[in-house]
């Protein structure tokens, strides 16, 4: 068995999409999904499933969403070792205010051409750096207040995304280990 998180898009956000974690997770146990957790009720999954897929599974899940609650939502399972990686590569995280980075993280990796596009327009003071399917965001004045939002970033890359931040990244790998 091999331990993978799914990071659900847009659920109990101002009453929208609505799922309640305890269901949710006695709903993916039916689905042959095993020792499902969840963290905070934005959507963080933590569960055990037979190697396979990462998109196999997110199939399953969107599909077994969409059956018990008739909403789509995207979703991107990852592994604890590309969690684990996206933290260590943050080109912030040793000068800045762990509060203030967040990480968009995409379902594929955005062209060439969308990623010029962007890094020719000034931000600041908030910073992203792009790693394949990673945006590391620093955002000084808090991530309620900068234009380098989820929404943002999928508009321009044209790929969905998710965005957590540090904390909350975290807080799933302590979660896994606590298991281990």
């Amino acid at each position: 068995m091999e331990t993978y998180i799914a990071l659900l898009r847009g659920i109990n956000v101002s009453g929208q999409k609505k799922i309640i974690m305890a269901d949710l997770r006695l709903q993916l146990e039916n689905i042959n999904l095993k020792n499902v957790r969840t963290y905070i009720q934005s959507g963080n999954i933590i569960f055990a499933a037979k190697k396979t897929s990462q998109i196999d599974l997110e199939k399953k899940i969107k599909t077994e969403i969409l059956k018990q609650y008739g909403f789509d939502v995207p979703i991107l399972v990852l592994t604890s070792d590309y969690i684990q990686n996206v933290l260590e590569n943050n080109p912030w995280k040793k000068e800045s205010d762990t509060a203030k980075l967040y990480f968009t993280l995409l379902a594929e990796e955005p062209i060439q051409e969308n990623i010029v596009k962007i890094k020719k327009d000034n931000y600041l003071p908030d910073e992203f750096s792009i790693n394949k399917k990673v945006v590391y965001i620093n955002v000084p004045n808090g991530y309620g207040r900068t234009k380098l939002n989820n929404n943002f970033f999928e508009n321009k890359f044209k790929v969905q995304a998710t965005t957590r931040n540090w904390k909350t990244l975290n807080k799933i790998l302590e979660i896994i280990n606590e298991e281990n």
